[in-house]
């Protein structure tokens, strides 16, 4: 058996080797290029012809080792995807120095693979198909990031032009009110628009659920307004809402990809009422496979959802906080999902009221719910059962 830590970077990869007593060759670098992966691979198997005797680790360093990565697992071999912060700590139990290299980090990585090996879970290929979907639930969280943040704007620009345009519709973020403000961005706009116009166009945005009558009170709103008359703001609230709007249609492109790729997927835990294809696709993407986890308390640590403890000499702590260490995507995506499920799933919303009846804040009680929905998943996801809901 031999033991191989890989530290990944962007243009090249360091490289330590121990051999089965775990005696260190001498570290070497490749370039991050296919004459570089064809490099590692002859001298990997000149040490070792046999694939199952070689075990290999790499942080997950994101796009620096996905490439790697891929190509070792095109030939079969083993690979260890480790946690940065678990290396860290690994590395710093062995010495007090401070001594940061890729060198010393390549032969770290070696050690933590030869003696933690057998407590990791190798990379397998159901991880590895589940990677698209990570991906693009993601970028989704990225786009949908960036599009919130444009919808901040839009709100703090309208109250600088038409503040008084809030209390006459919904929402600001309705696709009338944003056709009106993309045509006329501005109370003194508005206020010298034909009304006939102004009907038609609130009436053709909002399905004609908007008509007459509310045309005539925005446009009496915008000749009482108290809002500033600037271009330069106008010109603002029409270019955030063109931005927002071509967020919105790449959301919607994604949502799209993602749903092809859950369908293909079938799980059982769509079947719970609540968790629908966006959500659903981001917990199985930041899970992968489920059978990677010992137990149910072993995915809620990764999720960063399993409490705190600390205890010395006689003193046992007993107000134990929330770790919010692992993946914080899963752990978003969790928690979403158990506010969905606490209104349309009648078990989750059963414990929920019971939690609230003992008093419990309603994060509180929400993290109660997320650490039971997460044992259900656990069990959905590696049995392959259909989801039986309990009585109410």
């Amino acid at each position: 058996m031999i033991y191989v830590g890989i530290d990944a970077a962007k243009r090249k990869h360091d490289c330590c080797i121990l051999g089965p007593q775990g005696k260190p060759y001498p570290v070497f670098s490749f370039p991050n290029s296919r004459e570089g992966f064809q490099t590692l691979f002859q001298k990997l198997f000149s040490l070792c012809p046999d694939k199952g005797q070689i075990k290999i680790g790499l942080e997950a360093t994101g796009p620096y080792s996905e490439n790697l990565i891929n190509a070792l697992v095109s030939r079969s071999l083993p690979v260890l995807r480790m946690n940065p912060f678990l290396v860290k700590n690994f590395k710093s139990s062995m010495s007090l120095r401070k001594t940061k290299t890729d060198k010393v980090d390549a032969r770290t990585i070696a050690r933590m693979v030869k003696e933690k090996g057998d407590l990791l879970q190798t990379y397998s290929t159901s991880f590895y198909h589940t990677e698209e979907l990570k991906s693009l639930t993601r970028y989704r969280f990225k786009l949908v990031h960036e599009r919130s943040k444009l919808l901040v704007s839009v709100s703090r620009l309208v109250t600088l032009l038409f503040p008084e345009l809030e209390s006459l519709v919904s929402s600001l973020h309705l696709a009338s009110v944003q056709a009106l403000l993309m045509e006329l961005p501005g109370h003194q706009q508005i206020a010298d628009c034909n009304l006939k116009h102004l009907t038609t166009l609130l009436k053709k945005h909002s399905r004609g659920q908007f008509g007459k009558a509310k045309a005539v009170a925005i446009q009496q709103a915008a000749r009482q307004s108290i809002g500033c008359v600037s271009l330069s703001r106008s010109l603002e609230l029409r270019q955030t809402l063109k931005r927002a709007g071509c967020l919105q249609q790449d959301i919607a492109e994604v949502d799209r990809q993602i749903k092809k790729v859950v369908e293909a997927l079938d799980s059982p835990i769509l079947d719970i009422p609540g968790i629908g294809y966006t959500t659903g696709a981001m917990i199985l993407a930041e899970v992968g496979d489920f059978n990677r986890f010992a137990s149910a308390d072993k995915l809620l640590a990764f999720a960063g959802m399993s409490p705190s403890k600390y205890e010395s000499g006689e003193f046992k702590g007993t107000t134990g906080t929330m770790e919010k260490r692992g993946s914080s995507y899963l752990r978003y995506a969790l928690y979403t999902a158990a506010r969905l499920v606490s209104q349309h799933a009648p078990q989750f919303q059963k414990y929920y009221q019971k939690k609230r009846a003992e008093n419990k804040p309603y994060n509180v009680a929400l993290s109660h719910v997320a650490k039971k929905l997460t044992r259900v998943l656990y069990k959905l996801g590696t049995t392959g059962e259909a989801y039986q809901p309990q009585a109410a």
